[in-house]
C-alpha cells in the first residue's frame, strides 16, 4: 500500500499556520533572539529566490523568442495583445477598486492623528514619473540590472538579445542557443531546490510579521482592509473567472498548478519570490516557453491588478479621512494619474506606498494617511501581492489561447512533484 505523501502546497498551508501562531505566542517585543532568526530565516530564503530570477528569466526569454522560429511579428502581435489586455483588465480594477471606497467609505472616522507627516514624507521623497518609468525600462548595463533585480530592464535586454540572435545564422546561433537552454534547465532544477526550503521561508516570513504587529494590527483598520480583501474577492470573482471562462481556460487545473506560487506570493509578499515556481508552474500546465517568458515577467510592470485596485482604495481612503471632499471627476484624474506612474515600478520596495504618497502630496491629500495606512499595510500588501500574481498567472493562459497555442490536452499530469 502506497504511503500518503504532503504536497508542497500542503506544506506551506502548515508552514503559514505554525508561523501564526508562532509569531502570536511569541511576539518579537518579549522573544528577540526568536524574532531575530524567524527574519534571517526568511531573508535567507527571498536572497535565494532573488539569486536565481535573473538567469532564469534571461534564459527562458531568449530561448522562447530566438529559439522558435524567426518570425518577429509574433513577439509584436504578443506584446500588442497583452499591452492591450493589461489595460483593459487594470482598468477594470480601478473601477471596482473606487466602487469599494465610495460605497464602504473606510476612511470616514479614522484619527488621523495615529500617524505622522514624517512617515508620508519620507516615502514621497521617491519621485515616480511616467517618464522617468519609461528610461528606467532601458538598461544602461546588463550587470547592473542584474545585481539590482530589475525585471524589466532585463526583459528588454533580454528581448534585444534575442532579436539578434535570431538574425544570426549559421552554428554560431546554435551554440548560443544550447547555452540558454542548458541554463534554463538548470535554473528550473534550481528551483525545486530552492523550494523544498520554502516552507521554512514562508513559515519565518509569516511568523515575523505577526510577531512584529501582533493579530490586532486588524483591528484598528479593519474596515479598510475588509474592503480591500472584499474588492480583491469581487474583482477575482466578477473578472478574472469570467475571463478565463471566455478563453476557455480549464479552471481547475489553472488553479493545482499556481496555487503553490500563489502562495508565497501572499505569504512573503514579494512578486519576485513567487516568479520562478510561477514560471516552472506555468510550463507544467503546457504553456509555451515563449509565451511564458515574455508575458509573465512583462506583466509584472504593467499588469498589477491587485496595487491598481489598492492604489485606488487608499488614495480616496486618505482624502476621506482628512474630512475631504472629492468629487469623482477628481478621483478619475487621480486614477488615471496613478495608473500611468505605477507602471514598472514592482521592484521598488513598498512601491504601492511610495506611488500613493507621491500622489498624495500631487493632489493636496494628508500625508499622515500614509502612516495610518502603514499599521496594515503588510496585511494588505499580501493580498494585492498574491492577485498580481494570479492575474499574470491568467494574463500568460490568455495570451497562450489568443495566439492559438494553448494546451487543450494537459502537457503534464498534477501540478505537484
Amino acid at each position: 500500500m502506497a504511503k500518503s505523501r504532503i504536497s508542497s502546497t500542503q506544506w506551506i498551508l502548515i508552514a503559514l499556520v505554525v508561523g501564526v501562531i508562532l509569531g502570536a505566542v511569541f511576539p518579537a517585543a518579549g522573544f528577540p533572539a526568536l524574532a531575530t532568526a524567524e527574519k534571517a530565516t526568511a531573508s535567507v530564503f527571498l536572497r535565494m529566490i532573488k539569486s536565481l530570477i535573473v538567469p532564469l528569466l534571461f534564459s527562458t526569454l531568449v530561448v522562447g523568442i530566438a529559439g522558435h522560429g524567426d518570425d518577429m511579428k509574433k513577439v509584436g502581435r504578443l506584446a500588442f495583445r497583452s499591452i492591450v489586455y493589461f489595460e483593459i483588465v487594470t482598468t477594470v480594477a480601478l473601477v471596482i477598486g473606487l466602487a469599494a471606497v465610495n460605497i464602504i467609505k473606510p476612511g470616514v472616522g479614522v484619527n488621523l492623528a495615529a500617524g505622522t507627516v514624517k512617515a508620508g514624507s519620507e516615502l514621497a521623497q521617491t519621485k515616480v514619473t511616467f517618464t522617468g518609468v519609461i528610461e528606467h525600462m532601458v538598461p544602461q548595463s546588463f550587470f547592473e540590472a542584474a545585481a539590482h533585480n530589475e525585471v524589466l530592464q532585463i526583459v528588454f535586454f533580454a528581448i534585444l538579445f534575442a532579436v539578434g540572435l535570431s538574425r544570426v545564422k549559421g552554428p554560431l546561433k546554435k551554440v548560443m542557443l544550447d547555452v540558454c537552454e542548458s541554463l534554463s534547465s538548470v535554473m528550473f532544477k534550481f528551483v525545486d531546490i530552492v523550494m523544498a526550503f520554502a516552507p521554512f521561508g514562508i513559515g519565518a516570513a509569516i511568523a515575523t510579521t505577526v510577531g512584529a504587529s501582533g493579530l490586532s494590527v486588524l483591528a484598528n483598520l479593519g474596515k479598510l482592509v475588509g474592503t480591500l480583501y472584499g474588492a480583491l474577492i469581487v474583482f477575482v470573482l466578477g473578472v478574472l473567472f469570467p475571463v478565463a471562462l471566455m478563453a476557455r481556460i480549464p479552471i481547475r487545473r489553472f488553479w493545482s498548478h499556481v496555487r503553490a506560487p500563489w502562495l508565497i506570493a501572499f505569504s512573503t509578499a514579494s512578486s519576485e519570490a513567487a516568479l520562478p515556481l510561477a514560471m516552472e508552474s506555468l510550463e507544467r500546465f503546457g504553456l509555451p516557453k515563449r509565451i511564458i517568458a515574455f508575458v509573465l515577467p512583462t506583466g509584472y510592470s504593467f499588469n498589477l491588478d491587485g496595487s491598481t485596485l489598492y492604489l485606488a482604495v487608499a488614495s480616496v481612503f486618505a482624502a476621506q479621512a482628512g474630512g475631504i471632499d472629492m468629487p469623482i471627476g477628481n478621483q478619475l484624474i487621480m486614477m488615471l494619474t496613478l495608473m500611468l506612474t505605477s507602471k514598472g515600478v514592482a521592484a521598488v520596495p513598498r512601491a504601492a506606498l511610495v506611488i500613493l504618497s507621491g500622489a498624495l502630496t500631487m493632489f493636496g491629500l494628508p500625508l499622515e494617511a500614509v502612516a495610518v495606512i502603514l499599521g496594515v499595510d503588510a496585511v494588505m500588501d499580501m493580498a494585492r501581492t498574491s492577485i498580481n500574481l494570479l492575474g499574470n498567472c491568467l494574463a500568460t493562459a490568455v495570451m497562450a489561447r489568443w495566439e492559438g497555442e494553448f494546451p487543450d490536452a494537459p502537457a503534464m499530469v498534477g501540478a505537484e512533484k
